[in-house]
């Protein structure tokens, strides 16, 4: 591995602009800094191989990239960030379907691949915490070049090159400048009411104790892609921003919540949120939607609900009596937002790894339901469209055995000149049907924002 520290690197989203023309370019960026979550930021593209699948494609993608990583297999070198090349993209929600038996969605009209990832020979990383940067690299497996790639050395020298070149980030007009946008939904209020009803029924006669039913909002959008990442970042500052572009396509995700971590010793931890009171116009209003938040017996059973699923699917791989809670329902407070976010950690069994945990615990259980495959083959027959990415996970799985993975929320698809995005809320017994719906317009509007932002 090569390592070069930056003595005056450029901001990640600064470093994002000048790589574009690159294949697969990926920027992971902690836009919400302070706290464990919001310490580091990572760049990346032109990826030596790249792997995707569609429904219906008979590829273990899963297999692909653990064999990568066992291939490539290094030892962390001290002092850097843990993502130290290796494998980045997303699985998308319906990649669930490749792990379970579960009906296709109602409608899949944007054909997004249900998983994309690249294998990542080298990265910059951004530790915030000390202000200092890097840019690592490394060599083929066997310590020799793979065909047709630049050596490590080449790579370094042409990203300095291109961070020393004039910005191509040119100043966008202020927030609030644009005409409002038309925002269409795929559900109408009503329909959406009555599909919450649907699944306070279900709840009822005892097939399922929760489901997250979600909505989605799409409006055009006349910019570039990465204008609009620009644009939610600083709407939305979030521990797990990410923007990536694909082939026809690139998402921008503000997600608040980690869903899976692996260190190179093995630990894991997920972090699930649940239970969302909007941010008061006051300092009054806000702690007191706060403390509303905090003493709702709803909001904590939902979390707790959650936790109780995720403790399983950990226990799946993790060494037996590993599992625990450090942190239950504790208030994290975003920008638009006030949430209820607990910690479920364990170690993996000797031999297991990262992807491993993948398989036993995706899609996340806080944006499924519980049990989870009753509530995802619910919720197929009652989501008008299939939700892509969102819901999914994006994320990165370092050559090492590290891994950082976030839930998909908060996340826009940009395709065709407009911009997709899903809102939802976990659906319990006592839930009020217009009250979840208010939850999803809440838990939409710093996208929203950001698309009336303009380009």
């Amino acid at each position: 591995m090569l390592v070069e520290a930056l003595d005056d690197p450029p901001s990640p989203v600064e470093a994002c602009a000048r790589l574009l023309d690159l294949p697969r370019p990926i920027l992971f960026e902690s836009t919400a800094r302070g706290g464990a979550l919001g310490r580091y930021s990572y760049l990346t593209a032109d990826p030596a191989q790249a792997w995707s699948s569609r429904p219906g494609d008979s590829t273990d993608l899963l297999a692909d990239v653990a064999t990568y990583i066992t291939a490539h297999r290094t030892e962390p070198v001290p002092g850097l960030p843990p993502f130290q090349c290796g494998v980045a993209g997303f699985l998308g929600y319906e990649f669930g379907r490749r792990l379970e038996r579960l009906p296709a969605p109602s409608s899949d009209d944007l054909r997004l691949p249900d998983a994309w990832f690249g294998a990542y020979d080298w990265v910059m990383a951004w530790d915030h915490e000390t202000g200092k940067a890097w840019v690592m690299a490394r060599e083929g497996s066997q310590g020799g070049r793979e065909a047709g790639r630049p050596s490590a050395d080449a790579r370094m020298r042409d990203v300095a090159r291109r961070m020393s070149g004039p910005s191509p980030i040119r100043t966008a007009p202020a927030i609030g400048t644009r005409a409002t946008p038309p925002f269409h939904s795929g559900f109408t209020r009503e329909a959406y009411l009555a599909a919450v009803e649907q699944v306070r029924q279900f709840i009822l006669a005892g097939d399922i104790f929760q489901a997250n039913l979600s909505q989605r909002f799409d409006a055009p959008w006349s910019g570039t892609p990465f204008e609009f990442y620009r644009r939610l970042s600083e709407v939305n500052p979030a521990p797990f921003a990410a923007y990536l572009q694909g082939d026809g396509f690139a998402v921008s995700s503000a997600s608040p919540e980690r869903f899976l971590s692996v260190d190179p010793d093995g630990m894991v931890e997920t972090r699930p949120i649940k239970g969302t009171r909007s941010r008061g116009e006051t300092p009054e209003e806000d702690h007191r939607l706060a403390r509303e938040l905090l003493s709702s017996e709803k909001d904590r059973a939902e979390n707790v609900m959650i936790v109780d699923l995720l403790r399983n699917d950990l226990s799946k791989v993790c060494r037996p009596g590993s599992v625990e809670v450090p942190v239950l329902c504790a208030l994290e407070s975003h920008p638009t937002v006030h949430h209820l976010e607990s910690i479920v950690s364990g170690r993996l069994e000797e031999g297991r790894t990262a992807t491993d945990l993948l398989r036993a615990a995706f899609p996340g259980g806080s944006i499924t339901g519980a049990p989870k495959v009753r509530a995802m083959e619910i919720l197929a027959g009652l989501e008008p469209v299939a939700r892509g990415v969102y819901c999914g996970t994006i994320g990165w799985l370092s050559v090492t055995g590290a891994m950082d993975t976030s839930i998909a929320i908060r996340t826009v698809t940009l395709r065709d000149g407009r911009a997709y995005f899903h809102a939802g809320g976990g659906i319990v017994a006592d839930s009020e049907p217009a009250m979840e719906y208010q939850e999803t317009l809440d838990k939409a509007a710093g996208l929203r924002q950001a698309i009336e932002a303009g380009p």
